[in-house]
């Protein structure tokens, strides 16, 4: 019966060391884990940095596009402004160039009247 008891004790003290093993290789890789756990957090909080500068810029720019369009709005209205403008301005050059085609014509008809008389 000593022997069994003797040998139960041994049996349970291995049993304990292995236990102690395996527990101490678990808080290891719960270390390892919590440290993987805070690179993993590290990274992240870059990453959304990253996304929140990101944002910013995409709404920095997209106010940036509407003064643009705002802009190119008024440049298209004082385009055509220019055009319509144009427009008389050729349509006065075409009056003032037939007068000067029939000043011309009289004059030719008026100088050698003139000439002759």
């Amino acid at each position: 019966l000593q022997q069994q008891a003797e040998q139960a004790c041994r049996q349970l003290a291995r049993t304990q060391e292995e236990h102690e093993l395996l527990l101490q290789a678990a808080m290891e890789q719960a270390e390892r884990l919590q440290c993987d756990l805070r690179n993993a957090e590290a990274a992240l909080a870059d990453r959304a940095a990253l996304l929140k500068d990101a944002q910013a810029q995409l709404s920095r720019n997209k106010l940036l596009i509407n003064d643009l369009h705002e802009e190119n709005r008024g440049f298209a209205m004082a385009l055509q402004a220019a055009e319509v403008k144009q427009k008389s301005i050729e349509k006065k050059n075409h009056v003032l160039e037939e007068q000067a085609l029939a000043l011309k014509k009289l004059i030719g008809k008026i100088t050698p009247a003139s000439l002759s008389a």
